[in-house]
């Protein structure tokens, strides 16, 4: 099996899984972390451009596995996560680190907001370094070890 083949099987694997257990995620705690995550993503260079923000965007208003939540109020916080990353990038890390710590314990919560952060690194192809530093961040802010996603 090709290299791609693999990352592709794997982000589909994920995305089954996720949808399967997303719907008794349906809590606050949960949605903010994952929009944290999409910003930390998003953000993952250090920047945030108009384009990268409103795909980004589209796909968390389109992904059927975030359908449980209201898609407004999915799109504030994500607006608010990347309105304070592109206002100071390390204090915006900062509350972006702290929705996702409030998963820490527990652990199919926390499991799952780090595959969506995956899906979303993943969704243009190219899982890029700092991509993949974002996602060993979030791990360790919700206490689960980065090796366990193979980063």
């Amino acid at each position: 099996m090709s290299f791609w083949n693999n990352i592709k099987e794997k982000m589909s694997d994920a995305n089954d899984s996720l949808q399967k257990n997303i719907g008794q995620f349906k809590n606050k705690k949960f949605a903010d972390a994952s929009m944290a995550i999409c910003a930390l993503v998003a953000a993952a260079d250090g920047e945030i451009d108009a384009d990268e923000r409103r795909k980004t965007a589209a796909f968390i208003m389109s992904n059927d596995t975030l359908k449980v939540f209201d898609a407004s109020e999915l799109k504030e916080k994500f607006d608010f996560f990347c309105n304070k990353l592109e206002a100071d990038y390390d204090f915006g890390k900062i509350d972006a680190i702290q929705a996702l710590g409030a998963l820490k314990g527990k652990s199919e919560q926390a499991r799952a907001c780090i595959q969506l952060g995956i899906i979303i690194g993943s969704a243009d192809g190219d899982f890029d370094a700092d991509e993949k530093k974002a996602i060993k961040d979030a791990c360790n802010a919700v206490g689960i070890a980065p090796s366990e996603f193979d980063l």
